[in-house]
């Protein structure tokens, strides 16, 4: 029994971690981070082929990755000077903590709240709100077959 538990309470733990503690992203941050989630590991100059004209500077990449390094979010293989760079973080866990954050600081930690906000700012009809609530049913189905 001790043993299926373990992996259980440290999941929770991991989990409560990820959602309480993880740092927001600045914008130059999250898209370096969306570009390494995309490209799964990567040296700076592959980061930069990614990013959209004007690109910036590879020292401003090097150092933002740097930030991210210290901050938790990225790790590295060395191969002597050069470094790849590679997420620690998962988009999903850090989705899962920026949504954690952003509803309980702008709906008072109601889900409900939220997404009423967005169906009367979307003027959602009753119709749509049904599909929604399938698509959500759908989605949590297939994450947990019986």
């Amino acid at each position: 029994m001790r043993k299926t538990l373990l992996p259980a309470v440290t999941a929770n733990i991991l989990n409560h971690l990820i959602s309480c503690c993880m740092k927001e992203l600045t914008k130059a941050e999250e898209q370096i981070m969306q570009i390494l989630w995309k490209l799964e590991k990567g040296f700076v100059k592959d980061i930069i082929e990614q990013i959209p004209a004007p690109q910036p500077a590879y020292n401003t990449v090097s150092t933002i990755v740097r930030i991210l390094e210290q901050k938790g979010f990225v790790g590295h293989n060395a191969y002597g000077k050069t470094h790849e760079y590679f997420p620690l973080v998962s988009k999903r866990d850090y989705t899962r903590s920026y949504m954690k954050n952003f509803i309980r600081n702008y709906f008072s930690g109601s889900f409900q709240e939220m997404v009423s906000f967005f169906a009367k700012e979307d003027n959602l009809s009753v119709s749509e709100l049904d599909e929604l609530i399938d698509e959500v049913k759908r989605d949590l189905e297939d994450e947990n077959p019986s």
